[in-house]
């Protein structure tokens, strides 16, 4: 049984367009954290305090474009005539979308991890290292590899998302 929902074309218009604007502005920062920041902290070109503020600083958009993403996919969700309704996977639209649902939480964790517990623990590095410098470099090491591998793999899972969703699209 198919759900039928009726959503005026221009609330859905709007949502669409507010969408792609916080997926570029999602996907926009992390390639950027992955491809130019995170290389140029490697190579020495940007100081840690540099990395600091930049994370500090698209901490926020990146947190309002995830929320953005929830809201507008699930309008959009259900106003899609594939739509069969909650924890239907029949077709292989509903298991695009739940694999790509899958790959969302997944970045939502990682980067929510990255937030509350990485980037917290290198400040408290970076602060340790002014102090005492021998003390902090090898754990700050640690954290800043862990924290390239957790940003490499968000960036798979967003890979992942624009895949499903390609997917999903061409059903």
């Amino acid at each position: 049984m198919k759900l039928e929902i009726t959503i005026p074309l221009w609330v859905l218009a709007t949502s669409y367009w507010i969408h792609l604007l916080a997926t570029v502005t999602w996907l926009g920062g992390l390639m950027m954290m992955t491809v130019v920041a995170l290389p140029a902290v490697r190579d020495r070109i940007m100081e840690a305090d540099q990395w600091v503020q930049l994370q500090r600083r698209s901490a926020p958009w990146a947190n309002a474009s995830l929320v953005i993403l929830w809201v507008t996919g699930f309008l959009q969700l259900t106003a899609d005539t594939n739509y069969e309704g909650f924890l239907a996977f029949d077709s292989l639209w509903a298991q695009a979308i739940l694999i790509k649902h899958i790959a969302v939480i997944a970045m939502m964790v990682l980067a929510l991890y990255i937030q509350w517990r990485i980037y917290p623990a290198l400040s408290r590095i970076a602060l340790l290292e002014k102090k005492r410098p021998q003390m902090a470099g090898a754990e700050r090491k640690r954290l800043a590899d862990q924290e390239i591998r957790l940003v490499r793999l968000n960036l798979i899972c967003a890979a992942a998302v624009l895949l499903f969703t390609a997917v999903a699209t061409a059903i």
